[in-house]
């Protein structure tokens, strides 16, 4: 696990945590300048998926105690803002419950929060694999690989939505650096890790980004998963607001109480 970081380290630390398979240059790299105005930006770059060490994700509990203990170690255990990006979200929720560092404004990135038992997060892992590792990495039979490159240039009322969302997750980058291990192991990991219920920690204001366009029931699950947590509603897609770099660091300055100036 890595963190790069940009900007004055004297502003207020945010740190960001990318998606399931996202590398974390493309998830980030297009909201530096304009965060690093307000922010010291610290991006992490989880286990195995990062170029520069060899190394591999093994579970979601072992890289948050890693990211714990680099809080603990550059930022004397406390942190101004966090902010998770789908799996990130989880990774932000996990931080925060255990209480081992604090985080004033933890954001929550329109995440699917999907909890299973160990047993069918095997299962769905097993089903998912051989089509999102071939998607990330490029790497896999000629058939999924054919099948993907079909569905991601189909022409459809989401066709741009899903250039740019893919963008994000790092295509026409080589991944192929990521082991099939290290992106099964985060998948199945982030499906059975319990982040908890109803957390609220002294001092923290959780915040979620939801995007109305992914349905109510993950609007359920925020309820479920926060104690009154602040929601601010989009009517969007999942992650989409991310795609617009300006109007993402905006919203982030705003839940953060930070003045952006337009």
């Amino acid at each position: 696990m890595k963190v790069y970081t940009f900007g004055d380290n004297a502003k207020p630390v945010m740190m960001l945590f990318p998606g399931t398979g996202c590398y974390w240059k493309s998830n980030f790299g297009h909201v530096i300048e304009g965060l690093k105005e307000h922010f010291y930006v610290a991006i992490v770059s989880y286990s195995g998926f990062d170029e520069t060490e060899q190394s591999t994700f093994i579970s979601e509990l072992d890289e948050t105690q890693k990211i714990e203990q680099y809080i603990q170690q550059h930022f004397n255990g406390s942190i101004f803002g966090a902010y998770g990006c789908s799996l990130g979200g989880s990774f932000v929720s996990l931080l925060v419950s255990r209480e081992n560092i604090h985080i004033d404004h933890a954001i929550i990135g329109s995440s699917d929060m999907d909890q299973t038992s160990k047993l069918l997060a095997k299962i769905q892992t097993a089903i998912i694999m051989p089509i999102i590792y071939p998607l990330i990495t490029g790497k896999g039979s000629k058939l999924a690989k054919k099948f993907i490159e079909k569905r991601m240039n189909s022409q459809d009322e989401h066709a741009e939505y899903r250039k740019k969302f893919m963008e994000i997750m790092g295509r026409g980058i080589d991944l192929s650096f990521i082991s099939k291990e290290s992106m099964k192991n985060q998948f199945c990991s982030d499906l059975y890790t319990k982040v908890g219920t109803q957390i609220q920690v002294p001092q923290t204001t959780i915040h979620v980004f939801y995007a109305k366009k992914m349905g109510e029931k993950y609007l359920g699950r925020y309820e479920k998963y926060f104690k009154q947590p602040d929601i601010i509603e989009f009517d969007l897609r999942h992650e989409e607001l991310l795609l617009d770099a300006s109007r993402w660091v905006k919203e982030v300055c705003k839940v953060c109480y930070i003045d952006k100036k337009e």
